[in-house]
């Protein structure tokens, strides 16, 4: 074995892991699927943590995490598809960072990690086991990967930034708030 195979091998089964984890989250927005709250449950959660209109929210973050993961498990698309995988988790990000980095203190440990690898293949690409490949990279050009991050960046930085607006007006207690919830929606998964 080469080593452009076993790097080709390599990127084939990131995009496998990281897209089909990516793709579960968001047919659990979505669906309800593997034990999600679907669109009505997952939009009062976003709504409640501060991305408002909630359905709206629920349907875009669905969106990105299913689409994004399922285009990057096949690699097509690839630059889009990390793109949009990675500007949804940086808003998942956005809801854990006020309990720290790791995970098991409801961090940001995991949404970063699943962004940052939808990132690192949409700049790496997806390699020659991929859709991508098959098609002659017709949605896989060079000029794609600083677009679609770019494109990606500024939408992600504008929703995060208007979400933070919305929590610090909130007269409520805004992020302890914020940190009850997310221990509510936590116990339900463990169930």
């Amino acid at each position: 074995m080469t080593a452009y195979d076993r790097r080709d091998l390599g990127l084939l089964l990131l995009r496998l892991g990281a897209g089909g984890v990516l793709a579960a989250h968001g047919a659990q927005k979505l669906l309800g699927w593997f034990g999600g709250g679907g669109i009505e449950g997952t939009g009062q959660f976003m709504e409640s943590v501060g991305y408002a209109p909630g359905r709206a929210s629920a349907t875009a973050a669905g969106l990105a995490e299913a689409g994004g993961g399922t285009l990057l498990a096949l690699g097509l698309a690839t630059p889009a598809a990390g793109a949009a995988a990675a500007g949804a988790m940086a808003g998942a990000a956005a809801v854990h960072a006020p309990n720290g980095f790791f995970n098991a203190g409801g961090g940001y440990e995991y949404a970063a990690t699943l962004g940052l690898t939808a990132a690192g293949l949409a700049v790496t690409g997806p390699g020659r086991i991929s859709l991508d490949h098959a098609l002659g990279h017709t949605v896989n050009r060079g000029w794609m990967v600083p677009v679609a991050l770019a494109a990606t960046g500024l939408a992600t930085a504008a929703v995060v930034g208007t979400r933070a607006r919305r929590l610090r007006g909130k007269d409520d207690g805004g992020d302890d708030a914020q940190t009850a919830l997310f221990n509510e929606e936590e116990a339900l998964f463990e169930e």
